[in-house]
């Protein structure tokens, strides 16, 4: 249930973005906060400033392959997108055997959508990117590993449009990989979130952003992977392979993280963005609740 962030306009909090309803079309605005494991973990001093901008940088470089939901940038961290009928699935497209799909199939557990032969190593790259879909729980709760079938069994989308989503995605991870690979980084896997919008097909949320994606720096993949060590990374997977080596998975109180992780991670997302779009990044300044306080004036005036 949406929350009241004014008299007129509802706050609809997400796991990282709050969106105000402003009638014929949404506002997002990306909060500092950070999650793994499907838990809130508190939050992160200019984080959704970063994760908006590169996002918006991502949905202009995917824009000839398909439509976004972006309407325009309203400041360092609100943008006014489409108002879009989701489709309930997050589309996960993977190019490595690693992370939770090599843990699957390290224990002999088959990963719904994943089609890889026996004898394959961690971190071993796949024949071709392949789709690993998940269901999209509420906030709080973990999303399902789900296939095609069961996606379809579920009535959860169309046979007609999820082969047109597999597509899409596949075409979009692959030009994620190409302009990535510029940058002397691996796009190891990703998700998605697609919508319709007067029945057209069109790309929502975020794209291709360290709290939705895993990149690897590639010089020194090859390494890594004859010493059988994962990769040297640039995304919030650090902040995650911490957590796992307190023992904690996503299951059972959080453990305290000291401000020296959070630290860590925040410059990492400051080198993916810096890295990604070759461009310097500077923070406003500007905080997320002054923003959102500026735009809901805006709105209400």
């Amino acid at each position: 249930m949406p929350t009241s962030g004014s008299d007129l306009l509802p706050v609809y909090h997400g796991k990282v973005r709050d969106v105000i309803d402003a009638g014929d079309h949404l506002i997002m605005i990306t909060s500092d906060r950070i999650s793994a494991f499907d838990r809130p973990l508190g939050t992160i001093s200019g984080k959704g400033e970063i994760l908006n901008q590169l996002a918006l940088y991502w949905f202009e470089e995917t824009s000839d392959l398909v439509e976004n939901h972006i309407l325009e940038s309203l400041g360092p961290r609100s943008t006014a997108v489409n108002k879009a009928e989701m489709v309930p699935v997050e589309v996960v497209v993977r190019g490595y055997l690693t992370g939770s799909s090599w843990r699957e199939y390290a224990a002999g557990r088959q990963v719904p959508g994943l089609t890889v032969p026996s004898g394959m190593r961690a971190h071993q790259k796949l024949a071709a990117p392949q789709i690993t879909p998940t269901t999209k729980a509420p906030v709080g709760e973990h999303d399902e590993p789900i296939d095609r079938d069961g996606i379809l069994t579920r009535g959860l989308c169309s046979s007609e449009l999820w082969a047109n989503i597999e597509k899409t995605a596949l075409k979009v991870f692959a030009r994620g990989q190409e302009l990535l690979a510029d940058r002397g980084l691996i796009l190891v896997d990703t998700k998605y979130e697609f919508g319709l919008v007067e029945g057209r097909l069109v790309l929502c949320d975020e794209i291709h952003t360290p709290d939705c994606s895993r990149f690897w720096f590639a010089d020194d993949y090859e390494a890594a992977f004859a010493e059988g060590r994962e990769p040297k990374k640039l995304d919030k997977e650090y902040l995650r392979n911490w957590l796992s080596a307190q023992g904690f998975s996503g299951h059972g109180e959080v453990p305290p993280i000291p401000a020296e992780v959070f630290e860590e991670t925040r410059k990492r997302y400051v080198e993916a963005f810096e890295r990604i779009t070759a461009r310097k990044f500077t923070f406003s300044g500007l905080d997320f609740e002054a923003e959102t306080r500026q735009i809901l004036s805006t709105l209400n005036g």
